[in-house]
């Protein structure tokens, strides 16, 4: 149970990787965004172009920023309040071109949306994915000069060996290279705290994607590489910060927190 003086504003916040929203509206997305009733709902991996899905969301508006290949990535965060500014190019190709980055500024916080590159296979996009992590910590750093930032997305990294179910297997294998762990590392450097880690700093089992290969995610065979990082000085404002494991419709299932700001 959650108590909270009189005059808190608890605000929650929602992210899931869709892996593709088109697909998953004719599932359960709209189930899912109506029972969660979130402040601000990130998504990821969108794969869509403007126009080729309509959402109808009352009481929410809707930012949207799409990869200019077809059916490819994507990220959009739908906000109950309207943004003060939004910002998807940042100067980084892999982020511009592919529209990993959907950061919306409302007046107490930044919202930001982000869905990080694979290092792929034989990690032969591991330098574009090292040039990223570099170039969003060096980004989330400047917007937390201002107010503090709230960051939800896909980081397609596991940070620690209690975040995926085979550290041993997969070690230097995409997601769990030495070189993105450590990024990830210098980023909760720089000021930000991994949520659900504060808050269950030693459970072990929870895991926000599974493959579907193998029968995974009945298994809970899976990684958690799907976060919320919020600056460091609103961390004792944060209530709770869930993984949703139960709730299907993607490889990836919905993280949240609850804070009060």
């Amino acid at each position: 149970m959650t108590i909270l003086c009189e005059g808190a504003a608890l605000k929650k916040f929602v992210s899931w990787n869709v892996n593709g929203i088109r697909a998953i509206v004719r599932k359960n997305f709209m189930e899912v965004f109506d029972a969660q009733n979130a402040d601000c709902f990130g998504v990821q991996e969108t794969k869509c172009q403007e126009g080729q899905v309509e959402l109808d969301l009352p009481g929410y508006y809707q930012t949207w920023s799409y990869a200019e290949k077809k059916g490819y990535s994507g990220t959009a965060v739908f906000s109950r309040e309207k943004p003060i500014q939004v910002v998807r190019k940042t100067g980084l190709e892999v982020a511009d071109v592919e529209g990993r980055i959907c950061a919306c500024e409302f007046e107490p916080y930044w919202f930001v949306s982000v869905y990080s590159p694979n290092s792929q296979d034989q990690l032969q996009r591991l330098s574009i994915r090292e040039e990223w992590d570099a170039h969003l910590t060096h980004l989330l750093d400047d917007m937390a000069k201002d107010k503090p930032v709230i960051l939800c997305g896909d980081l397609n990294v596991a940070h620690q060996e209690i975040d995926l179910a085979n550290p041993k297997t997969n070690r230097n294998n995409p997601g769990f290279t030495d070189q993105e762990r450590s990024a990830m590392t210098r980023l909760l450097d720089a000021g930000f705290v991994d949520t659900y880690r504060y808050l269950h700093p030693e459970e072990k089992g929870a895991y926000s994607w599974w493959s579907y290969r193998m029968n995974a995610r009945a298994r809970n065979v899976g990684w958690r590489i799907d976060y919320f990082l919020i600056s460091r000085r609103i961390a004792e404002k944060l209530v709770s910060a869930n993984i949703h494991s139960d709730i299907l419709g993607s490889d990836h299932c919905p993280v949240s927190i609850e804070i009060d700001l």
